[in-house]
């Protein structure tokens, strides 16, 4: 007989990697699975079954498929028209389109789209309205199926239990409770927020560094007699000399050979540095950017995270060169190639060719300007992209259709018109997110197969006999928040639905409004800035502190609970 408490041991085990790795999951996750089968706690036919789950290749294709809206001019043309005269109708506006748009469309795409119109906007500091939302996506995400990925690994895993899974809109009415609840509050607090409308251009700031080589005919002039303190809206800020920091800069400062530069202002300005002789750009060796310039956010699942350019081998692993970086919420300093990388750093890459086809580019950035007229789509192709969106839905909704059979023709048509290619495929493969999932699903196989989930479910009935499952039930759901905010919003929905469908079964009630707890649980990061990746995106961008995020989340999440815990048991009784 397999012993019953190895998978038990396995799980929290796996609780333990995952807090004190939090920016790794996928690895916790697959040494879970690992351990798993190296165990024999599930066969290789269980493995394989799980990683094929229904519920799990809906939420990848979604997410492939969605990122072909990324591709499109109406979000772009939806952030152009939100931005009102009237501040009070902007925050309106701003709010209840990105909730709808999230409840359809990849949140964290959402945010990233309206992230650099709200900072550059002449009506509202950036402080008050990004936090808000980020909130408002999270929100959005709660109402459908696709809105947000814990719901479709919620769906994907009850699935796996013998379940027929959801319906497109059976998480309408919750949503739609807590979401305007919650809104309230969130326009309520507005006024709690401290912050200032920009002053300067959405380039301003950048981080530009030029290298003094051997010849160049600067080496012992003065930085005022060599003219590099008069450039037009580029400001020289440091000067790196063998690992030294000179900081501030003097006109009496003298240029040394290997001098590195670092100025600090528009990067559209940066060609003026070539005019000097001997300067040589750090993103190309040869002194002169002849290739297009891209602009790009790091993306909060990057795996750039916590490196230096140089560390990351950056140049050769995207075949670009990084022309300047900035940084909301914290001024950068030194050479670019030692600044570690944060999400939700701007970058401007200097490249060449096809962005979307180089390795791995498309998952670790979002691309927020350049020319990009033949890989952007327009005619159409734009208009099949949305409406074949619309459409896949639609058909799941109204037909006895699976979403992953709409999805499924979906993206045959997206690869049929030349809307996605197999490069992109590859690159927006959430690897990543499969492996949570199959961790999780896998962990729930090992429990299920030793018979620990049996005596879980057991113990449940015979402890809590004599008390209300209401209690149960809140239990559930504030353990679900409590791991959110500890190991973000996927892991959380992933480890936590085996729990709360064991208690169901143990207390011998509905299954349904334990799942939904967990499914609403797992989206409820309004306190830390790192259980959600909208939160993590605005964090930076917003200049925030966790301070801010706790004062002015906790409402929001006491009224998100509040709402929940009632609405929930209303729509799936016991």
């Amino acid at each position: 007989m397999l012993e019953p408490f190895g998978p038990v041991v396995i799980l929290a085990v796996t609780i333990v990697g995952l807090i004190r790795f939090q920016q790794v999951p996928e690895r916790v996750f697959g040494v879970a699975i690992l351990a798993c089968y190296l165990c024999g706690f599930v066969s290789t036919e269980n493995v394989l079954s799980n990683a094929v789950n229904n519920g799990l290749m809906t939420l990848i294709l979604l997410i492939i498929c969605a990122s072909v809206l990324e591709q499109t001019s109406y979000l772009r043309r939806l952030s152009q028209l939100l931005l009102s005269k009237v501040s009070s109708l902007t925050y309106i506006k701003t709010l209840i389109t990105t909730l709808f748009s999230s409840a359809f469309l990849n949140n964290t795409a959402v945010v990233a789209t309206l992230i650099n119109p709200i900072k550059s906007n002449k009506i509202i500091p950036p402080n008050k309205l990004l936090l808000p939302l980020s909130y408002a996506a999270i929100l959005g995400g709660t109402m459908t199926l696709v809105g947000t990925s814990t719901n479709l690994i919620v769906d994907s895993m009850l699935i796996e239990k013998g379940h027929p899974g959801f319906a497109f809109f059976d998480f309408l009415y919750i949503g739609l409770a807590v979401s305007f609840c919650c809104l309230i509050v969130i326009l309520i607090q507005i006024p709690r927020l401290k912050g200032d409308l920009e002053i300067s251009d959405n380039n301003k700031g950048y981080l530009v560094e030029a290298l003094v080589q051997d010849s160049s005919a600067l080496i012992g002039n003065t930085t005022e007699e060599s003219g590099l303190l008069n450039l037009d809206k580029l400001e020289l800020i440091e000067i790196v000399r063998f690992g030294t920091v000179i900081s501030p800069v003097g006109p009496e400062d003298v240029i040394k050979s290997n001098d590195r530069l670092i100025f600090s202002g528009d990067v559209k300005k940066v060609s003026v540095l070539q005019q000097f002789d001997g300067l040589s750009m750090f993103a190309d060796s040869e002194g002169e950017i002849n290739q297009k310039l891209a602009e790009v956010m790091v993306r909060p699942s990057s795996s750039l995270i916590g490196k230096t350019l140089k560390s990351s081998g950056f140049s050769t692993r995207f075949n670009a060169g990084v022309v300047a970086i900035r940084r909301q919420g914290g001024r950068l300093s030194g050479p670019l190639s030692t600044i570690r990388i944060k999400p939700g750093d701007f970058l401007v890459l200097a490249v060449e060719g096809e962005i979307e086809g180089r390795h791995s580019f498309m998952k670790n950035f979002f691309l927020l300007k350049g020319k990009r007229v033949d890989n952007a789509l327009s005619g159409w192709r734009e208009k099949t992209a949305l409406w074949g969106f619309i459409g896949s839905i639609t058909v799941s909704v109204l037909f006895s259709v699976s979403l992953l059979k709409c999805f499924i023709f979906y993206l045959a048509l997206l690869t049929a018109i030349g809307s996605l290619g197999i490069h992109q495929i590859k690159q927006r493969f959430p690897l990543e997110l499969w492996l949570v999932v199959v961790g999780a699903l896998t962990i729930a196989s090992s429990l299920d197969n030793v018979g620990a989930s049996s005596m879980f479910a057991g113990w449940i009935q015979e402890t809590l006999s004599d008390y209300s499952v209401w209690w149960a039930f809140v239990g559930i759901f504030i353990l679900t928040v409590i791991m959110t905010e500890l190991i973000t919003n996927n892991a959380a929905a992933a480890l936590m639905l085996p729990l709360s469908y064991s208690v169901a079964l143990g207390l011998n009630v509905n299954i349904m409004p334990f799942v939904m707890a967990v499914a609403f649980g797992a989206s409820g990061s309004f306190i830390s800035p790192y259980g959600y990746q909208t939160n993590l995106m605005i964090f930076n961008a917003g200049s925030y502190e966790l301070k801010d995020f706790i004062r002015f989340g906790w409402p929001v999440s006491l009224t998100y609970a509040v709402t929940a815990l009632t609405v929930i048991p209303l729509v799936f009784p016991f």
